[in-house]
């Protein structure tokens, strides 16, 4: 199993360099064949606290309106107990990040590179490896959030747009969706769960995460919720 998930990490980066990242095409592409963990969200939803829970640090850029304005593949190497943790990203080879902070800060400059320091979305991948000795082996893809209404500087398409991006990943047959939704609002008006039951109706391929417990109202428990 170790063997086939490297197999299916090269092929993926692979694919980003080649310029091969799902997007719409008449034909089908090697990526769409590919195996994924797509995570889900609304805005605020709590995806970034989500994915740094899993990999132990802060290393994802934080802030209101759409912070996430391009899809960001995390892969995950776990590496020998006691090596140094270091992250490197497809488009800056050999140059290994040991600053998380530093990986924040090229997360958002990539984003600029390719948007123009704008607040639009783009559908070109950002390609992120973590080497840790406390992560799993593992590839996650975390997606711009879900939104309702157009901030100053965006297209009015952009609620559509992102909508578009997140299904172009969530509706493959072979996409585990991760399904981020605050504890502290009604599930029933959850983006990630709306979207994800529109392409997944039986729940086959869904997980569902609750996040943001702690605000939840008082005398509520999260074990009532299903």
């Amino acid at each position: 199993m170790e063997n086939l998930i490297s197999l299916v990490n090269k092929i993926q980066r692979a694919c980003t360099a080649l310029g091969d990242h799902g997007e719409a095409s008449a034909l089908p592409t090697l990526w769409d064949s590919l195996p994924a963990i797509a995570v889900v969200g609304g805005q605020s939803s709590g995806k970034s606290s989500v994915l740094e829970s899993i990999v132990g640090k802060d290393f994802l850029p934080r802030g209101s309106g759409i912070v996430t304005r391009r899809p960001l593949v995390l892969q995950l190497h776990k590496s020998d107990e006691g090596s140094r943790e270091y992250a490197e990203f497809l488009h800056l080879q050999r140059k290994r990040f040991t600053d998380f902070s530093a990986v924040r800060k090229e997360i958002q400059d990539e984003t600029d590179r390719e948007t123009g320091q704008t607040k639009q979305i783009s559908s070109v991948p950002i390609h992120l490896s973590i080497y840790s000795p406390n992560v799993v082996n593992l590839t996650l893809v975390d997606l711009p959030g879900l939104t309702k209404v157009a901030v100053e500087g965006q297209p009015d398409t952009i609620v559509q747009d992102i909508e578009n991006m997140v299904r172009s990943y969530i509706e493959k047959p072979n996409c585990i969706i991760l399904a981020i939704s605050p504890a502290n609002q009604d599930l029933a008006t959850s983006d990630a769960i709306k979207i994800s039951r529109e392409v997944d109706p039986a729940g086959e391929r869904t997980i569902g995460v609750l996040t943001k417990i702690d605000l939840m109202d008082k005398g509520t428990d999260a074990v009532d919720v299903s």
